[in-house]
């Protein structure tokens, strides 16, 4: 655990993610780290219920939220980031190449042509290395391209927050074939998060775990560098991809992709309503790989 910020975990069960609030003792200020929008695929509906798990907790603590930030684009989640901003207030901020992520998905769902793949839907893009504040907490974000192009680490003191780049050590490590994946990326990526000191805290974003334990979120470098069973220390770069590569062809696409990549590239806003002012999601057919038999 971090010497002086406070974190609080928040597991959401139904898509395997965990949202994190990092707040400053001092201050009161705080920080909401890839927040849930639930999703129901069978009526269309959204909801805020691990989003307002959140919320009590930031009232109950007293905190001023002042940022709301996203690892990347989620495929596996719609971000409640807009929805927090809303209630909390706080800039929503990703890395930069988050542009390059929305120009894919511009093209893919055709989106309308007042979307613009500039990043401008976001209130800051943080650039590879560039240093921020939660009150008097000193924070640094860092760029670990692979999962996607725009997946950022943000390392408060001994902690460091890597979104999908690592999962806990008996799970292993992100998958490297979305659009603008790369796998030798996120080697790269991953032997900078590990070469930090052993006992730096990793907070992971989500946990698909065996049958035998319950879900988890915190782990070390130290113990990804012992036991990471697709990564630790000896594997090298060309065994890394041809596991990773091979793996990866053999994954379903995440259930929600669709309708999450169409609100995350937003910052977490629902796509414009119709003139019944009804919002809409789009579901492009015959455009992305099929499910694996």
């Amino acid at each position: 655990m971090s010497r002086h910020a406070r974190i609080q975990a928040f597991f959401d069960a139904e898509t395997w993610t965990v949202t994190y609030v990092v707040s400053d003792p001092a201050t009161g200020s705080a920080a909401v780290i890839d927040p849930v929008l639930g999703y129901d695929v069978k009526s269309g509906h959204t909801h805020t219920r691990s989003a307002d798990q959140v919320l009590a907790y930031v009232a109950a603590a007293n905190l001023q939220v002042q940022w709301i930030l996203e690892t990347h684009a989620h495929a596996d989640h719609l971000s409640a980031a807009r929805y927090l901003q809303q209630c909390v207030g706080g800039r929503i901020a990703i890395g930069e190449n988050i542009k390059q992520v929305q120009a894919v998905f511009k093209n893919l769902f055709n989106l309308e042509r007042s979307f613009l793949p500039d990043g401008s839907q976001f209130d800051h893009l943080f650039k590879d290395g560039e240093r921020f504040r939660i009150g008097q907490l000193e924070v640094a974000a860092l760029l670990v391209p692979g999962h996607t192009p725009a997946d950022m680490a943000y390392a408060v003191e001994d902690a460091v927050f890597v979104g999908d780049t690592l999962f806990m050590p008996d799970v292993g490590t992100a998958r490297a074939d979305f659009p603008g994946g790369d796998a030798h990326q996120l080697y790269r990526s991953i032997r900078r998060l590990l070469a930090l000191p052993r006992e730096t805290a990793i907070f992971v974003c989500h946990d698909y775990p065996p049958e035998t334990r319950q879900p988890a979120w915190e782990t070390t470098v130290g113990e990804q560098r012992d036991g990471n069973v697709h990564v630790h220390d000896g594997v090298t770069e060309e065994a890394f991809v041809a596991m990773r590569t091979a793996r990866d062809a053999t994954l379903d696409v995440p259930t929600l992709i669709l309708p999450s990549l169409q609100v995350n590239v937003r910052a977490g806003q629902l796509p414009p309503p119709d003139d019944n002012g009804v919002s809409y999601l789009r579901i492009p057919l015959n455009a992305l790989p099929g499910a694996k038999p």
